[in-house]
């Protein structure tokens, strides 16, 4: 087997970390008890320390918007028809996530750079500035909505539509994830940028965003029970690695979209679920078991699919 290839020196070491973790479960080296204050740790410290400062380096004006426009079309349109199919609730926007959120970040920039090189990354970068930004704070802004409203039917309050609506839209924005987002790409505008002494503990944090996150995917699911939510972790899985690249495939190419930049946003669609989502059902209590089993399997099918997907774009018409 050939190590060297670009999906397998990208995809193993995600596979090898999410495995640490399983076996530190296992054996006990974190308590259940103590899992939900590591992921807080990570969604209210390493989280928002990785997107401001991702977001503090954005100009918008220098970006090439078309195949990320046509990106994040494919994503909208999937999310939405997956929050229809599984019933439009909160748990159906963790879900609908996981359809469409990729792991950009650890599996996709050293992936890219390989298959595609510097070319392909600038594509891939000019995705990632905006992939957080426009993805989770949509999902952010619908769950909260969707969790309003469901507060508000429980506890028999109706008729208070706008107050739901300002409830919701207040708690998107202050939330660990849009709001770093939204504050680095201002930041990002003055063009000051970062003093060392602030952004090396930005880029230290960040950086053990991934791993840490990973491993406690691996944690998280050695206390779960995967074999009762095997199909939808399956189903799941197979939206985001099969149905999403298909999907992004025929909308550029129906858009016109050919070449280098077809070939990143379909290869980036195929990636597996990015353990944001993660963090997202934690966060929320919403389908914890079956979204952190397909984190796993997603990037385990991920082999698979992205080798078809880099093997069949070449023999595409130009």
């Amino acid at each position: 087997m050939n190590f060297d290839h670009p999906v397998l020196s990208s995809l193993l070491p995600v596979v090898f970390l999410i495995g640490v973790g399983f076996v530190a479960g296992r054996v006990r080296l974190m308590r259940p008890e103590s899992v939900r204050d590591l992921s807080n740790l990570v969604f209210l410290v390493l989280t928002p320390a990785l997107l401001f400062r991702t977001m503090s380096s954005v100009h918008l004006e220098r970006l090439d918007m078309r195949p990320v426009f046509q990106y994040f079309l494919v994503a909208a349109v999937l999310f939405f028809a997956m929050l229809i199919a599984y019933g439009r609730d909160s748990r159906a926007s963790v879900l609908a996530l996981a359809g469409i959120f990729s792991n950009t970040l650890m599996i996709g920039v050293p992936l890219i750079g390989l298959a595609y090189g510097g070319a392909g990354q600038v594509l891939l970068f000019t995705l990632i500035s905006l992939h957080a930004l426009v993805l989770l704070t949509m999902a952010t802004v619908v769950l909260e909505l969707q969790m309003a409203s469901e507060q508000a039917a429980a506890s028999g309050q109706k008729g208070q539509l706008w107050r739901t609506v300002g409830q919701a839209i207040r708690s998107a924005v202050l939330h660990p994830v849009p709001l770093p987002i939204i504050v680095g790409l201002l930041y990002a505008q003055t063009g000051w940028g970062l003093h060392p002494v602030l952004d090396k503990p930005l880029q230290l944090l960040g950086s053990a965003f991934g791993p840490i996150a990973l491993v406690l995917v691996g944690i998280t699911l050695s206390q779960t029970p995967v074999g009762k939510n095997l199909s939808a972790v399956v189903r799941l899985s197979l939206v985001k690695t099969v149905l999403h690249p298909v999907l992004m495939l025929a909308m550029g190419w129906a858009l016109g979209m050919r070449g280098l930049a077809l070939s990143v946003m379909v290869v980036a669609a195929a990636l597996p679920i990015g353990a944001n989502v993660f963090l997202f059902s934690q966060r929320y209590h919403k389908e914890e078991d079956t979204v952190t089993a397909a984190v796993a399997i997603s990037t385990l099918m991920a082999l698979l699919g992205i080798s078809l997907a880099m093997a069949l774009l070449p023999l595409l018409p130009a």
